[in-house]
């Protein structure tokens, strides 16, 4: 299981490189951790349904502290 600091990318291409992650650097059936800042809350649910289009699996959402959230993520089966 690996853990992605996404904390430094802004929104708009925060889904781009959790999508770009899972494809080049996770393997089928492999649980990664995403951990990014979620300002007004939208990005947990753009997330999450970001990875289901993708079809992966999301484990867990948690607040990791007042401004960062974690996703726990299971690559899809090739």
């Amino acid at each position: 299981m690996q853990r992605y600091d996404l904390r430094k990318h802004k929104e708009e291409k925060l889904y781009n490189r959790m999508l770009e992650i899972m494809e080049k650097d996770i393997k089928p059936n492999e649980v990664c951790i995403f951990l990014f800042e979620i300002g007004d809350f939208s990005p947990i649910q753009k997330s999450f349904d970001i990875m289901s289009e993708a079809g992966h699996e999301v484990r867990n959402s948690l607040k990791f502290n007042e401004v960062d959230w974690s996703l726990v993520v299971k690559r899809k089966a090739s």
